[in-house]
Parts: structure tokens; sequence; C-alpha cells
């Protein structure tokens, strides 16, 4: 069984930094697979803030670009996405998702990890 289990959320204030962490277990993901991370604040829907593949091209939101980077690491299998220059509009449940290229496709996400950017 698949599992994704975030760490790193809590509270900064805009300007701060942050670092989200999955780790995935139950099985590898170093190869036909993409990770990325999503998000949901309150009354929105889930969006997607970063991706990655596991060739390692990387794909942005349009609102956190030259802010968010993420990383894999696939001998770990862990995910990581490097927050920075937050802003309060960055407040959300953030969530690890990751895509198993398989017939049929395999699809994960974790519990969510909250993020509060406020003063």
């Amino acid at each position: 069984q698949v599992q994704l289990v975030e760490s790193g959320g809590g509270l900064v204030q805009p300007g701060g930094s942050l670092r989200l962490s999955c780790v995935v277990s139950g099985a590898s993901f170093s190869i036909n697979t993409m990770v990325a991370w999503y998000r949901q604040a309150p009354g929105k829907e889930r969006e997607s803030v970063a991706v990655i593949t596991s060739g390692g091209t990387t794909n942005y939101a349009d609102s956190v670009k030259g802010r968010f980077t993420i990383s894999r690491d696939n001998a770990k299998n862990t995910v990581d996405l490097q927050m920075n220059s937050l802003k309060p509009e960055d407040t959300a449940i953030y969530y690890c998702n990751v895509i198993y290229y398989t017939f049929p496709p395999r699809v994960y996400w974790g519990q969510g990890t909250q993020v509060t950017v406020s003063s």
C-alpha cells in the first residue's frame, strides 16, 4: 500500500520561508512517475502548485514562480517544496500527490499539511 506523509507546515510571517517534505512509502517512485504539490485554500478549489517528473522536469503555477522550488530524491522516496517570500494568499492546506504511469494510472494523495502565512 502506497502512503504519502507530508510534514513541515506551520505558521510563518509574510516574507518568511517554509520547507515542506513528503515521504512516499510502499513503492519506489524513481521511474514513470510524476510528483506534485497541490494546495487548497478555504472556499477554493484544490490547485496544482508545482510538479516534477521522474526525469526532473519541473513546472510551477504562475502565482509561485520564482518563490517556490520543488525537488525530489529518488533514492529516499521524498519530494520537497521550498517556499520563500511567502504571502498571506499562500495560506492553504498543502497536499503531496504521486501519479504512477502504470495501466491504469495509480494516483495517491497525502493527508495534507497546513501552511498559514500571517503577521
